[in-house]
């Protein structure tokens, strides 16, 4: 029988009954081994519990089904980085007539870590309840960097014993297990082509893998666990996200990526187009290329001042608050918000780039929850790697890009060629 299906084995060495199963993971947490065989997302809504609805709290629906698992799960995973702390954890299926359960996902502001731990609280006394267990045998792996600067705090206020795994190792476990065990989790996008889900690969290295949070690491991986970071950037969600709330007033970062959707961004960059005045055909750029940043805005302002100057009316410190109060402001939310998520898209996809040819990698996976999903974003980060590669590779997305850290962390106690197609088979078979 496969380690990690969940169900007593028998044999010479005698029988191990349920209990025993249920006993050994409750009281060695992160030993059980998730068994993944079949794993599927589902459509059907989120089992995620609905009680936290404050702002800063964000529920995921695409919740994993995994159909063989029938062990007692007695751990949850949070990976906690500058911006976001992810969340993922074992539930039953409601009906009590379906085998398995499934991973649910949610996620919290870091700001608001105190949510986020109410929640594990919640999680907790529910685990309690259903599986008869003690206060305190509930374990949480926690990684990222607030696994460590929040480990006292999660201590004091879980009551649980909480385990630390290193950052970069869980985010490629948890992306091999989503590369090579779920099927419409991969997927392609551009505006002209939509969303085109990736056929399975048998051999999936070397990648690289974009992970953009607040900052940007690039990892080059090689195999199951083997790995290093090869660049990054400062330059990631964390910019987009502080620059933006300092120059348009939004609160969150979804507000952002809306107020981006409504944007025209030639209203603050400079264009190809501004400085041709049509294409520059001869080096392939369009005239609706964008040739600096908010190359506009300096022009734009310098010129508003010289009209104010010269009709007699604002001086510096009347301009600066007539500026302050919108009554001279030329810049719209929206095309700052578009201009600023094309600059560090751009950029980002760039650097990804040179760093594939560099190491000579063919695939490169974006992930991270700078992405979130947003059209735009991806449409962006595509379109740098098809431009920069003319045209011979191409960005890879997925649909829980937010969750490799914490679904690495909560799948990391696995057997060490778990995740690699047929691996369940293999193990099954030496069991007898």
């Amino acid at each position: 029988m496969a380690e990690g299906s969940g169900s007593a084995s028998s044999g010479a060495g005698g029988a191990r009954t349920e209990s025993a199963v249920i006993e050994d993971t409750i009281h060695r947490p992160g030993t059980i081994k998730i068994n993944v065989t079949g794993a599927f997302i589902t459509d059907e809504g989120s089992a995620t519990p609905q009680q936290l609805s404050e702002e800063g709290v964000f529920h995921d629906t695409k919740d994993i089904r995994l159909p063989h698992h029938t062990s007692v799960v007695s751990h949850v995973a949070v990976d906690i980085g500058g911006s976001l702390a992810k969340l993922v954890y074992f539930s039953r299926e409601p009906n009590s007539q379906v085998l398995g359960g499934r991973l649910n996902f949610i996620k919290f502001e870091t700001g608001k870590i105190e949510q986020c731990l109410e929640y594990i609280n919640q999680l907790k006394t529910r685990h309690q309840a259903t599986n008869g267990t003690k206060p305190g045998e509930l374990c949480v792996i926690a990684t990222g960097g607030g696994a460590y600067k929040y480990y006292d705090r999660m201590r004091e206020v879980l009551g649980v014993e909480v385990l630390r795994e290193d950052e970069m190792e869980c985010l490629i476990v948890g992306l091999d297990f989503f590369i090579t065990e779920l099927p419409q989790e991969v997927f392609t996008y551009s505006n002209e082509d939509d969303m085109r889900f990736a056929a399975a690969r048998a051999d999936i290295y070397p990648y690289l893998l974009v992970n953009i949070g607040s900052g940007v690491s690039m990892i080059k991986v090689s195999g199951p666990r083997q790995f290093d970071r090869i660049g990054g950037t400062s330059l990631g969600g964390g910019t987009l996200w502080g620059l933006l709330s300092l120059l348009t007033g939004a609160r969150t970062f979804d507000a952002m990526l809306e107020l981006a959707d409504k944007g025209d961004n030639s209203a603050v960059d400079m264009m190809v187009g501004d400085i041709y005045g049509t294409d520059y055909g001869k080096v392939g750029l369009k005239s609706n290329t964008i040739a600096s940043s908010f190359g506009k805005v300096f022009k734009m302002k310098q010129e508003a001042e010289m009209d104010a100057e010269d009709g007699g009316g604002l001086a510096m410190g009347e301009l600066a608050d007539a500026e302050s109060s919108g009554d001279a402001r030329r810049f719209a939310p929206e095309d700052i918000s578009r201009s600023l998520l094309f600059a560090i898209s751009y950029n980002i996809g760039q650097i990804a780039y040179l760093q594939s040819e560099k190491h000579n990698l063919q695939h490169i996976y974006f992930g991270g929850s700078f992405i979130r999903g947003h059209r735009q974003t991806m449409d962006t980060l595509s379109f740098a790697i098809k431009f920069w590669s003319q045209g011979q590779k191409q960005a890879y997305f997925l649909r829980h890009e937010g969750y490799l850290g914490s679904t690495g962390a909560f799948l990391k106690q696995q057997p060490r060629n778990w995740g690699r197609r047929n691996s369940l088979e293999a193990l099954e078979e030496r069991a007898f």
